[in-house]
């Protein structure tokens, strides 16, 4: 992404204009983006996003005019930015999280919404009526929860023979949905789990600390914008309280933390840009079908395993897409 095609960031809502330079106006399609995450992971987000549109065939900035609102880690904000949106006219809104998707959800029910929600059952939930086809202004990015919730167990009980307990952190704001899987997971594998809400980033070193306080022999980080976009800090804070830790975002085992098993964060927003696009090429959200992950990595962070006094399996280090050293 050329630097020219990004605006500063301007204010508390975060809108990021691109504008077209000598193309006309109605040419121009608007395009919102609602993420509840700070605005430094923001930036590491729209890049791909943009390159989604732009795999669907649209010229940006030429074509695309990107409407940013970004609450900077404030989910209180999310009402009033995607308020904004709704009165800047977008064409279409793509709304990051649980919380954003069920706030935008409320505030239209004309606009196309691209959801990318990896917390939420959308059927469950009513978001829509099928995955196939969805049938109302709502389609999106969705991530099958229930599916990882016994793997990600299950390499902490093979790198952790005596595995009795584990901490959760869970983030309020994602729904109970993560909550019902990992708790019936736990108690399938006869483990005793312990859930401890974190609400923002200022909550995690407190959250991290119960987990240890509490004799936990693991953590589990669950899915939440809170973690995905601060894994580097909650990667630090395992090490510090000496906890192994897993979770679905790869970033954290780069960071620093013991192991993560899900999809690649980056493409996860270049599926949800090439969802955007086919909506501004006209293809109604009830007929788009909902998308799902189809490229995950288990990266191991052997360095880490070492500092904590464990030795990987070798079946888990042969089954890793990234070792790292």
């Amino acid at each position: 992404m050329k630097r020219r095609n990004f605006i500063t960031l301007l204010g508390g809502a975060g809108a990021w204009p691109l504008v077209a330079g000598a193309q006309q106006a109605s040419a121009v399609q608007k395009v919102g983006f609602l993420y509840p995450g700070p605005a430094a992971a923001a930036k590491t987000r729209i890049p791909p996003f943009l390159e989604g549109l732009r795999s669907a065939g649209f010229r940006v900035p030429q074509e695309i005019e990107l409407v940013s609102q970004v609450a900077d880690g404030d989910p209180a904000r999310l009402s009033s930015l995607a308020a904004e949106l709704i009165d800047r006219k977008v064409d279409v809104i793509a709304a990051i999280s649980t919380g954003a998707v069920q706030i935008v959800r409320a505030s239209t029910t004309t606009i196309p919404i691209v959801a990318h929600d990896l917390e939420t059952d959308p059927v469950a939930s009513g978001l829509v009526a099928s995955l196939a086809r969805p049938g109302g202004n709502i389609t999106g990015y969705f991530f099958d929860f229930p599916d990882f919730r016994t793997k990600w167990l299950q390499l902490l009980q093979e790198t952790i023979p005596r595995l009795t307990s584990v901490a959760a952190l869970w983030d309020p704001a994602t729904g109970p949905y993560q909550l019902r899987a990992i708790d019936e997971a736990a108690a399938v594998l006869k483990l005793n789990l312990r859930i401890l809400e974190v609400r923002s980033t200022a909550e995690l070193d407190r959250g991290v600390l119960s987990a240890a306080q509490s004799n936990a022999d693991a953590l589990m980080v669950l899915s939440s914008p809170v973690f995905g976009a601060n894994a580097k800090a909650v990667a630090d804070l395992t090490l510090r309280h000496r906890l192994p830790a897993v979770t679905l975002f790869p970033d954290f085992a780069r960071a620093g933390g013991l192991m993560a098993y899900g999809p690649n964060l980056l493409d996860t927003y270049r599926q949800l840009g090439g969802m955007v696009g086919k909506v501004l090429r006209g293809t109604k959200p009830a007929d788009l079908p909902v998308e799902l992950p189809t490229k995950f990595e288990l990266v191991i962070n052997v360095k880490t395993a070492k500092a904590l006094g464990l030795d990987v399996p070798t079946s888990i280090l042969l089954r890793a897409d990234e070792v790292i050293e």
